[in-house]
């Protein structure tokens, strides 16, 4: 297929694909989808191997977000029967953190519901930050907080934050349909601010939102514009008592198409398998280890997701290895960038998903969205039913007094 050929050929040399190749590639067939996701793995071998990244979500506020993100079960009115509650205080944070640790977690990302910090918020992140580091050797922390005010980034970075994450979400042409209380520029603009702190910047979508294959590679374009060191790949799971609870409209297969054209136009970028995998793709997750180089171990912000040995036994019977702590995630020419810009750490960014690229269903705009999680495989979902079936509200961890999922 010559389009794969010469996808794979660009992959190599880090030269970005045109638009259209880009939407070829969502437009490819079932029948092809093998061969997609062949070419893309040639592209994330060459540059990160067969390893596989691990990332834990800390949720450190949970709820009550005055922010309106119709994909968020932590939103402004949702009815979501998540799990709400006020800052973790720092022990407790890295009590979570090292749970993560202990399963293989590479990096802890920290997130807060909200429209961003206040100086106040910043002071008890950095505490937050200073006592994971000093209790979990070597471990990489990215706060995902909402939009940042002048200066907080630099404050982060001072408590040792390695990154900070900030998804865009979707195209600039359709942010307004999902999120009135913020602006896209809004979030460009905080994911600029993290990277002139010298924080390495992570940065991604939500795919299954009603979107178009337009709207996927203008973000993805977008995405690769602000050349961010990790781009986390959300997928929807519609919450129950959220404005998006019935938009059910993705495959497996579309997924793994959306991975593939995100791969194709940020090769050398970690690209991480972040909220919605388990819904989604289910039983074709091992698929997806072909194109990206880093998911989220266990539980996600609201929602549960897969049991973490689970997410070790997948890695192991795919033939992938988990990324040690002393392996630098980046190809070295990013690392070496990183590095020179005094982000000190020369790895790649948290991320969040949906719950998002650090994974948050924050409001201010984290990562990981809303919820995330369960592994049975679903009927074909109802146009106009909410899948109350799929979705698995978490009620361990952070915030509860049971063990946490890693």
């Amino acid at each position: 297929m010559d389009l794969l050929n010469t996808l794979v050929d660009k992959g190599l040399r880090r030269e970005l694909p045109t638009r259209e190749e880009a939407l070829a590639v969502l437009a490819t067939s079932d029948d092809e989808l093998l061969d997609v996701v062949a070419a893309a793995g040639k592209v994330r071998r060459q540059w990160f191997g067969r390893r596989v990244k691990l990332n834990y979500l800390v949720n450190l506020k949970s709820g009550l977000c005055p922010e309106d993100c119709s994909y968020c079960s932590q939103r402004l009115g949702s009815k979501a029967d998540i799990l709400k509650y006020t800052w973790l205080k720092p022990d407790e944070a890295s009590k979570a953190a090292a749970a993560g640790v202990a399963g293989g977690a590479k990096r802890v990302c920290l997130v807060a519901s909200g429209r961003g910090p206040t100086d106040r918020d910043i002071a008890r992140v950095s505490e937050t930050i200073e006592t994971i580091k000093e209790q979990n050797e070597g471990v990489e922390v990215c706060a995902c907080l909402g939009l940042l005010s002048d200066g907080q980034a630099e404050r982060l970075r001072a408590a040792g934050a390695d990154a900070y994450n900030h998804n865009l979400n979707t195209s600039e042409g359709t942010y307004g349909d999902i999120t009135t209380t913020h602006t896209y520029q809004d979030r460009v603009d905080t994911v600029t601010k993290a990277h002139d702190a010298g924080l390495s910047a992570c940065s991604g979508l939500i795919a299954g939102m009603g979107e178009s294959d337009e709207d996927l590679v203008d973000v993805v374009f977008a995405l690769r514009d602000l050349d961010p060191d990790s781009v986390p790949v959300n997928f929807l799971i519609p919450f129950e008592g959220t404005p998006l609870g019935k938009e059910w409209n993705l495959t497996p297969q579309r997924c793994l198409r959306i991975l593939a054209m995100t791969r194709f136009v940020c090769p050398d970028v970690e690209v991480r398998l972040a909220g919605g995998r388990e819904v989604h793709l289910r039983s074709m997750q091992p698929l997806a280890l072909h194109l990206v180089n880093s998911i989220f171990l266990g539980d996600y912000l609201t929602s549960e997701g897969q049991a973490g040995q689970a997410d070790l036994d997948m890695i192991a019977d795919a033939g992938f290895e988990v990324e040690g702590a002393g392996t630098t995630t980046l190809p070295r020419h990013r690392a070496d960038a990183v590095a020179a810009a005094g982000c000190g750490s020369g790895a790649s960014a948290c991320g969040s998903h949906e719950e998002s690229g650090c994974g948050s269903d924050g409001g201010g705009g984290c990562g990981p969205c809303g919820g995330h999680a369960a592994a049975e495989v679903p009927e074909q979902a109802p146009a106009d039913q909410a899948r109350t079936d799929l979705v698995a509200v978490r009620r361990r961890g952070a915030g509860t007094d049971l063990a946490p999922n890693a």
